[in-house]
């Protein structure tokens, strides 16, 4: 009899700690197990979790007595070999946990723990729905309690293992996870009557028309049944679903209709429905590329033969998303995959609507506010090389942790957008970076697409560590717009500013509107005024958890902090001296649509910013009224600066120039180039010239000099230089190291060793420690410690010794509440 073999498996667990913990398999799962398969394993003293295999063994853990995996959750792997492999990468390049980068790759659904608080799903319909006893005995409970964690339903059911009793209830959608409730793109869905399928022939719907006809009583069900045929098309016994609501708008009786239902002639059920319009196959034929755009088609061809990376560097306006379907194009002839990357959710908007009327199904979007099930679904579309659904993925940047299979082609837009960057939670990564990995490692290619590069993107380029092709023309031989500069400190001398405007923008915009023509104003603040001040004692309202004065908010009439969310009732009188004399400095986008609402009453106004597309379909809404041109002027912060593309916009106006420019950040000078130019293209993009306006009280500025002559080649000759000479990016690596912790004398402690024991091995490569211009926020004060890296410098050494001397540090029992924070190149 041969022996019994122990395997152990080395399990991913969704928590942030670097290692895998390994887990002793039980014997009756020795064939089942494989990589890529989730388990439910336990963890801690009484938590179970849901973790991924990532290796079968038959090495005895050293440290710890291995436990027995509970459960096995999945017949097949829901990732794949090159995806762990991007996950250690990611691990390691941005000192992230292991478990902190599954976390943010796998949708919710995938990761149910003891902790997971469950409850009944809205949609929930328990007549069509069957359930085994154990699932009806949680529904029992759930109608009683509303909440319970799995904790509380495994003491209920009287058993340990019970993840994949919630898996299931979880698939028949008869539950949903807190977190997925809190964060849910709720799915459409609409309640439709539909004709019982044996009563679709001519004779029987002849049938029921005489019945209904020949009772008095049933005029109401006649006249509900006449209105079904005629909104349903009914028509050689083919008829279509008709929404109950268009019915009821009608003025149909809803209990005519239940009353039809019941003798079994419609049948009303609630279905779900896609997000998007329907789209079809996508008929649009391919727009004629203008000669300049088929040379940048024929250039990119070409460089891709020699580098995986190109940079394609076309102005605004020249027509880079054609080229982009294009290429796309090429790809799905080879039955590829294309992940196209976008900066901002809200850009996915108007982007699906230009590919979908080109690739109809192919299109999948997907992103962090899309409801758990929709991601789920799109996961298993991708992961299954479907060939017919989800080819494209549109996404912003947590799209690049789908389990791609044959990726053939990633695009980058707006590849210069710091909303590639995840702050937090960890891992702190850059999807632009991190896509240029991931494209390695499946032998695909890259494009980097934008009108105002990087620097380090354009570095790369210049070096030839990337290709490069320049779109120097806009499509359509539309000229790019003329740029003006509007002098606010000459126009306050002369005392002939109205409110926050000059008169040159507002006789501008007067013209403008005069012609029928829309405008775009672009001010990187939202609220109403950003300070209020007393005019005796100069004291500012406060927020109480940050260093930060909070900012009106017109609209809820209230003062908020835009840091922790904190929000307080407006001050009528000053705290501190008593005094009415409360005066309001700076200005917001609400402060500017309310002021030009004076300016210019009876015209349209909309903002354009995190407080007015807070709801699911705002941003939309808000988009499609001015495009449709109900909407005269647009107010945006940095949302109005991506991408966007509009016919009848013939001005823009930038309202503050000069708080880009004055940012204490070595970025300020590129971020303000790459602003003002983003949103200087949004004018005259069709039929004519635009005109952009910025208000600065240094109109002689080299960086708004650039931004007038659209020169960025000669702003990144300029700003090259000073990065060199500084030691910035792209010549040395950054990674900043934030530590918070609640008393400011522990922090100041706990900085100044961590940096002198920084100090004893990076030597003079260490800044700080430093408070940031908001040295405490939601009552954690900070300091920052940044290290400047040589390129050439093993960056793997370098990372294995910061994370040496971190854990040093922690092993001091004075420093374990200190919260220490890396982010490695920061945005």
């Amino acid at each position: 009899m041969s022996e019994r073999i122990t395997l152990f498996a080395d399990v991913i667990i969704p928590v942030p700690i670097h290692q895998e913990f390994t887990y002793r398999i039980p014997v009756e799962m020795n064939d089942a197990l494989k990589p890529g398969l989730r388990v439910v394993v336990p963890f801690g003293k009484s938590k179970l979790v849901t973790g991924i295999v990532t290796k079968i063994h038959e090495n005895i853990p050293v440290h710890y007595q291995a436990r027995y995996i509970e459960h096995l959750l999945d017949n097949e792997p829901i990732i794949t070999p090159e995806q762990y492999t991007f996950w250690k990468w990611i691990a390691a390049y941005y000192l992230a946990p292991i478990g902190d980068v599954m976390n943010a790759a796998l949708p919710a659904n995938f990761k149910l723990a003891s902790e997971t608080k469950i409850v009944l799903h809205p949609d929930f319909d328990p007549k069509h729905t069957t359930l085994t006893e154990r699932q009806d005995q949680i529904v029992e409970s759930l109608e009683i309690k509303e909440v319970l964690d799995l904790k509380e339903i495994s003491e209920i059911l009287g058993i340990k293992t019970i993840q994949p009793i919630i898996k299931e209830l979880i698939d028949k959608r008869v539950v949903l996870s807190i977190e997925e409730l809190n964060n849910r793109f709720v799915p459409k869905t609409a309640i439709y009557v539909t004709l019982n399928e044996q009563y679709i022939s001519e004779e029987r719907v002849q049938e029921v028309l005489s019945n209904l006809d020949s009772k008095k009583s049933a005029g109401k069900q006649l006249e509900a049944f006449l209105s079904f045929l005629n909104e349903s098309k009914y028509r050689n016994a083919q008829c279509e679903p008709v929404l109950r609501k268009t019915l009821l708008d009608q003025g149909i009786s809803g209990s005519a209709l239940q009353t039809l239902e019941k003798n079994g002639i419609l049948s009303i059920e609630r279905y779900e429905i896609n997000r998007f319009a329907p789209v079809g196959e996508g008929q649009n034929a391919f727009k004629i590329l203008a000669p300049s755009q088929q040379k940048a088609l024929d250039e990119i061809h070409t460089s891709f033969e020699t580098f995986n990376t190109t940079l394609l560097h076309g102005v605004t306006g020249s027509g880079k998303t054609e080229i982009y379907v294009q290429l796309i194009q090429e790809q799905l002839d080879l039955g590829k995959q294309i992940l196209f990357l976008l900066p901002e959710i809200a850009l996915t908007t108007q982007l699906i609507q230009r590919l979908s009327a080109y690739f109809g199904d192919q299109i999948g979007v997907y992103h962090s506010k899309f409801n758990q099930n929709e991601r789920v679904e799109i996961w298993n579309h991708v992961l299954n090389n479907d060939p017919n659904q989800f080819r494209i993925i549109l996404g912003a940047r947590s799209a690049v942790f789908l389990p791609y299979r044959d990726l053939g082609l990633i695009i980058v837009d707006e590849e210069h957008e710091s909303s590639f960057k995840q702050y937090d939670p960890s891992p702190r990564y850059n999807a632009r970076d991190a896509s240029i990995v991931l494209a390695h490692l499946h032998k695909a290619k890259v494009l980097l697409g934008s009108a105002t590069p990087s620097m380090e993107t354009y570095y790369n380029a210049k070096q030839q560590k990337y290709g490069l092709v320049e779109l120097n023309e806009r499509f359509g031989g539309i000229r790019m717009p003329e740029i003006l500069c509007a002098d606010v400190k000459k126009e306050r001398k002369q005392k002939s500013m109205q409110s926050h405007f000059t008169t040159f923008l507002i006789d501008n915009m007067r013209e403008a509107l005069n012609n029928g023509e829309q405008i775009i104003l672009f001010q990187n603040r939202r609220g109403y005024t950003p300070l209020w001040s007393c005019e005796i004692c100069n004291w500012t309202p406060k927020c109480k958890n940050c260093d930060v004065s909070l900012t009106y908010h017109k609209h809820t009439n209230s003062l908020k902090c835009h840091y922790c969310s904190h929000v307080s009732p407006p001050v009528g009188t000053c705290p501190a001296c008593g005094s009415n004399r409360l005066k309001m400095l700076g200005f917001g986008t609400e402060k500017v649509e309310d002021d030009l609402s004076i300016i210019f009453p009876g015209k349209s106004i909309q903002r354009l910013d995190l407080d007015s597309t807070r709801s699911k379909n705002a941003y939309e809404t808000i988009l499609n009224g001015f495009e449709n041109r109900s909407i005269d002027i647009l107010i945006g912060t940095q949302m109005v600066t991506k991408g966007l593309d509009f016919d009848n916009v013939s001005l823009v106006g930038v309202l503050d120039a000069d708080m880009l420019l004055n940012r204490a950040d070595f970025r300020a000078f590129e971020r303000s180039y790459q602003l003002m130019s983003q949103v200087g293209g949004r004018a005259g993009r069709k039929h004519k010239r635009g005109k952009v306006i910025i208000q600065t009280g240094d109109p002689e500025n080299w960086v708004i000099e650039k931004v007038i002559n659209h020169d960025y080649v000669g702003f990144y000759a300029s700003e090259i230089i000073e990065r060199k000479n500084f030691f910035y990016p792209p010549f040395y690596k950054l990674i900043q190291i934030t530590l918070k912790h609640k008393d400011e004398h522990i922090l100041d402690k706990a900085a100044l060793e961590f940096s002198t024991q920084l100090r004893d091995v990076f030597k003079e490569r260490v800044l700080g420690p430093d408070y940031p211009v908001v040295k405490r926020i939601q009552n954690l004060y900070l300091k920052n410690i940044i290290l400047k890296i040589e390129k050439d410098v093993s960056d793997k050494k370098v990372k294995e010794r910061l994370q040496q001397l971190i854990d040093a540090f922690y092993s001091v029992p004075l420093y374990k509440s200190i919260r220490l924070v890396v982010d490695v190149d920061p945005a």
